[in-house]
Order: structure tokens, then sequence, then C-alpha cells
């Protein structure tokens, strides 16, 4: 089965590559892929363990997500590409980019993390759902998962405004093989001197409501980047592109200009 879903793949319109975060699939990018299909050609990829991808097994690292979605670039052919990842996703296009500059002409962040270096909320919270798939099973940890993780607090608040239901609805069709394996992922090596070589202009965003180790960790990554841009969406928590898209989708717009590029 594919791991990936191409839209628009005609013409010489530059790439656009979505990534997802964990427990979620390509169709968190619904509102971007409706705003960017037409200046864009789009590869959604589904990670190891979620979506189309649910039959890939582990181990669930960084480094093995980043290998599966270079490889499913590389599969179709994606070079010079737009990289738009959110969370886990925005992790895993950092070490693409830099162990594989060919492909990446761009990055798209949101919440990104330090690969290899989840800040303590995350660590706490996936220990907590494994602990929970193994004492009560996956219906149970899925349902703490949105009911507890931080980065859901926004979208929990405003249901309708923040498409509450449908968030829940692909949270709800994972499987929850990454928090049911055991199998050791490889560690993340010379984190920082590899984000250190990353030549791709960057955008990085946060919601301004997202948690302060999410705020910290985007900063600290900013601060790697040879060409960072910093940006904070307003009114906005975990997913910013999903609670605020048309803010989020303007941000990228004009951060896409600075390349060169034609704005959705």
């Amino acid at each position: 089965m594919s791991s990936t879903r191409t839209i628009e793949d005609s013409g010489d319109l530059p790439w656009m590559v979505m990534v997802h975060g964990m427990s979620q699939d390509h169709r968190i990018f619904s509102a971007q892929v409706a705003a960017f299909r037409a200046t864009h050609r789009i590869l959604l990829v589904d990670l190891p363990g979620h979506g189309l991808s649910a039959a890939i097994g582990g181990p669930y690292g960084h480094e093995e997500f980043a290998d599966h979605v270079a490889g499913a670039m590389r599969g179709r052919g994606v070079t010079a590409a737009r990289l738009w990842g959110t969370h886990t996703g925005a992790t895993v296009g950092l070490l693409v980019a830099a162990d594989a500059p060919e492909l990446i002409g761009a990055l798209i962040l949101e919440g990104p993390v330090v690969p290899g270096c989840n800040p303590p909320v995350v660590t706490e919270t996936i220990a907590r759902a494994r602990a929970t798939v193994r004492e009560l099973g996956i219906d149970a940890a899925r349902d703490e998962w949105w009911r507890t993780s931080c980065w859901f607090a926004a979208i929990r608040a405003d249901p309708i405004g923040k498409r509450a239901a449908a968030h829940h609805a692909i949270v709800a069709a994972f499987g929850g093989r990454p928090w049911a394996d055991d199998a050791a992922p490889r560690l993340v090596a010379r984190v920082e001197a590899r984000l250190a070589t990353i030549s791709a202009p960057a955008l990085v965003y946060n919601g301004a409501e997202d948690h302060t180790d999410f705020l910290t960790a985007a900063t600290e990554i900013d601060g790697l980047l040879a060409k960072g841009t910093r940006a904070l969406i307003p009114g906005a928590g975990g997913f910013p592109a999903w609670e605020r898209p048309n803010e989020v989708n303007a941000v990228v717009n004009r951060f896409l200009r600075t390349l060169g590029a034609v704005g959705a």
C-alpha cells in the first residue's frame, strides 16, 4: 500500500511535501491542500504507523521517520521541495534537510522540537500513552491522549471554531502501533551540528498559546538555522494550521514570496 497521496502532480509547479504529527495522518493538512493546490504539486506523506502507512512496523524514531519521508520523496522524483511539517513531521523535516539537502528547497515548520530531544511535556505524554496501551488498550490510550494532551487544548476549548470533531476523527483512526512497539529507535547523533548545515530558508512558527516547551524548542531551532524566520500565530495553540488556517496560510504565502514563489 502506498504511504503517500499526490495532489495536482502535473506541470512544472514547485513541490510542496506535507508531513503530519504523532497520532495524525495526511488529512490534517486539508485546509492547506485546498489553499495551495493551484500553485504547487503536493505530496502528502503518512509516517510509519499512521494513516496509509499504518502497517509499516517500527522502530518509530525520528531517524526512521526521516528515512521514510526521504524515501517517499525520492520514489516520486521530488526534489527542491517546500516541506511543510507539523510537530513530529516538522522535526523529521529538519533531519531530511540536513542529510538530503537536494530534496529540500525550503522548510515550513509548525511546532518542531530538536530531533532526538523531545521536551519534557512530549516525553511524559508519550510515556503515559504507552503505559495506557499496555494496561487498558488502544481505545483508552487514544481517549486519554485527546482529552489530556496540551497540544489539543485550544481545539478542545473551541470545538466549533477549531473543528474539534474533524480533528478527533483523525486521532480516533490512529492504530497506535508506535505506542505499542518496543523496538529501540536509532539515536539522533550530532543534531546541533547537522541542523547548522541546513542552508534552506525556514519558517518556524507556533501558536501564541502553545505550550512553553514547544515555544522554547522552536526558538532554539530557529537559532541553529542559517536562514530561519520566526512567527507566532495569535489565537492559536498547538496546531495553528488547523486552528487558524487562513492566518497561517497568509504567513506561509508571505514566506514563499521571499523565495520567489507564487502564493496561493
